[in-house]
């Protein structure tokens, strides 16, 4: 069975969405489209499939597909995506949306709940869990390895100048370490606490510290910067690029670097310290986009429950509400609750 595709937005992330679906055995791009003519024609040729300029015309074809990915930027990254996944889920089909699941939190809610309404499935490519190392991870948590976690620390910086509004820093960047870190913690935010900072000729926040509370009682703490790659090479001799992840419990603590590229557990009182590289042959992040999709691709055709999908809509609408309530906390200068 082939799971048939259509892609909306082929700008950089939705050519790479192609490339993973052509890669893959068990999906073909069956149809690309996107509002600027040359973007759609190039995609449809490199593809070899049917182009559209306009979701309707899709829409309208006849063509038959099933299921889609909305690829679209706007403002924030999160701009652009309502519209083309209000039409393909009012129309029946399951929708993989970028992340952020939308820079306006109203409209997140939106696609949340037209989605459950219709029974589809609605994923957001919140792809930085998606690797073997994370999963391993996340299996030591569950069986309880770390005994009872107490606390989960993340570190994610890029270099990214744009500077299109002041929080598109927080609103395009963390969906994925929010993400990450609900994914160890095992609950919701239920409050939060941010600094923001700006860089050196910044108009944009481009620094934040952020201080969670989740509702089992694991603390949290993000820093992120879109000021640089800092320490790339570290005291110790490691280096450092994209991420890092901490999980703290009452018997060890877990270290995942750049999301598959170094996992390290370290016991609390005794055993030794474990470290593992490129677990199941991922080496670098790159990666990660291929096994994210693959992951969507496999759940519908399995037919997947819409509630089972990992990374969800409803997944990315909770990490939306996070990043919503550190920036009114930064603006209100209040610990908010959720």
């Amino acid at each position: 069975m082939t799971l048939r595709v259509a892609i909306v937005g082929l700008g950089g992330i939705g050519s790479n969405h192609g490339r993973c679906y052509a890669q893959h055995p068990g999906a073909e791009v069956v149809a690309v489209c996107d509002i600027i003519p040359e973007r759609s024609d190039k995609a449809a040729a490199t593809f070899g499939c049917q182009g559209f300029y306009s979701v309707a015309a899709l829409l309208n074809s006849g063509l038959e597909f099933d299921a889609a990915s909305v690829t679209t930027a706007g403002v924030e990254n999160g701009g652009d995506h309502y519209q083309p996944t209000m039409q393909l889920l009012r129309a029946g089909y399951p929708v993989l949306g970028e992340k952020p699941i939308s820079n306006s939190l109203s409209e997140a809610e939106e696609m949340v709940a037209l989605a459950k309404r219709q029974n589809l499935r609605y994923g957001i490519n919140l792809n930085h869990r998606f690797t073997p190392a994370a999963e391993l991870a996340k299996e030591w948590v569950d069986a309880g390895r770390l005994g009872e976690i107490h606390m989960i620390d993340m570190t994610m910086w890029i270099n990214n100048p744009n500077e299109t509004s002041p929080h598109f820093h927080m609103r395009a960047l963390h969906p994925h370490s929010l993400d990450v870190m609900g994914y160890f913690a095992g609950a919701d935010v239920v409050k939060a606490q941010a600094f923001f900072k700006k860089g050196a000729g910044r108009k944009t926040w481009s620094n934040a510290q952020v201080n969670l509370l989740y509702a089992n009682g694991v603390i949290g703490h993000l820093r992120g910067s879109y000021d640089g790659n800092f320490g790339a090479t570290s005291l110790g001799g490691g280096s450092y690029g994209l991420e890092t992840l901490d999980v703290f419990g009452a018997d060890g603590r877990i270290f995942l670097r750049d999301a598959c590229e170094e996992l390290i557990f370290y016991p609390r009182f005794q055993g030794s310290l474990e470290r593992h590289e490129t677990v199941g042959g991922m080496k670098h992040f790159g990666e990660t986009f291929y096994s994210r999709i693959s992951r969507w691709i496999e759940q519908n055709l399995e037919d997947a429950a819409p509630d089972a999908i990992d990374a969800s809509g409803a997944d990315a609408l909770r990490v939306q509400r996070v990043i919503e309530a550190a920036i009114e906390s930064w603006r209100t200068g209040e610990v908010i609750s959720l």
